[in-house]
């Protein structure tokens, strides 16, 4: 069992909106991304998305209001709700979700995530 610090996982990489796990819990993966521009609206129909912002700020837009996101703040989408995260510019996050989850909602358009 080894701490993990955030700062240190998140400079080992530069790949825009492709999540790095950095632990477990539960059955969930704990992972750390980068975000800059916006990334595809989608929704995930079996899991809630947790959102934490690290650093920078996050716009998470749903189809009817925009919340956004700071440095300490969270929020979570419902499970079924499209959203899509924009980020003007970069910010980094850690979301937590369920082992397995396609990152797009559609296993055949996510990223393959990586434990670092």
């Amino acid at each position: 069992m080894d701490k993990v610090n955030l700062a240190e996982k998140l400079d080992t990489f530069s790949e825009h909106w492709s999540p790095r796990i950095v632990g477990s819990y539960n059955g969930n993966d704990i992972m750390v991304v980068k975000a800059e521009g916006e990334f595809t609206w989608h929704s995930h129909p079996e899991t809630d998305d947790f959102f934490l912002v690290l650093k920078g700020e996050i716009d998470i837009e749903l189809r009817d209001q925009t919340v956004t996101l700071g440095p300490g703040e969270i929020f979570v989408v419902p499970k079924g709700v499209e959203h899509r995260p924009v980020a003007r510019c970069e910010a980094h996050l850690m979301i937590i979700e369920p082992a397995g989850t396609p990152n797009t909602g559609d296993p055949e358009t996510a990223v393959t995530k990586v434990t670092i």
